[in-house]
């Protein structure tokens, strides 16, 4: 079973990993000052759930539990491999109005994340469609 796990910056700056798949019956949450901290510690609760449900003598397939990633606006700025400069040129959005998003000075509108998404997939497709010689 495959369930999103949503990576979010916390209000210290530290990465904060929760699913919000209900069906599940549980939340799994996960913490950490990097993502890869997050992550560990998200398969760790995973390992714990598992525990209590053994304990209750109760059942779920927890070995086929299967995470998808996704990041929140701010995160995904703080952990792109990109510049501010790179990220301002792919979302025509000003590099210092993102310099505010990854320091939690300001939070970015709908309207904005929606011109960093299209910006970023188009500058993945941009890079998938290249050819070098």
């Amino acid at each position: 079973m495959r369930v999103r796990a949503i990576i979010e910056t916390g209000k210290n700056l530290d990465y904060d990993i929760h699913t919000d798949d209900e069906s599940l019956g549980f939340m799994l949450l996960g913490q950490g000052d990097t993502i890869e901290e997050a992550k560990a510690d998200l398969l760790n609760s995973k390992e714990e759930m598992k525990a209590v449900y053994e304990e209750a003598g109760e059942s779920f397939d927890f070995d086929h539990l299967d995470f998808e990633y996704v990041f929140d606006t701010i995160s995904f700025l703080k952990y792109s491999p990109f510049s501010l400069i790179g990220l301002s040129k792919a979302t025509g959005i000003n590099c210092k109005q993102l310099s505010h998003y990854v320091t939690g000075y300001r939070k970015p509108s709908p309207k904005t994340v929606k011109r960093i998404q299209a910006g970023v997939t188009k500058f993945a497709e941009t890079m998938r469609n290249a050819v070098l010689v």
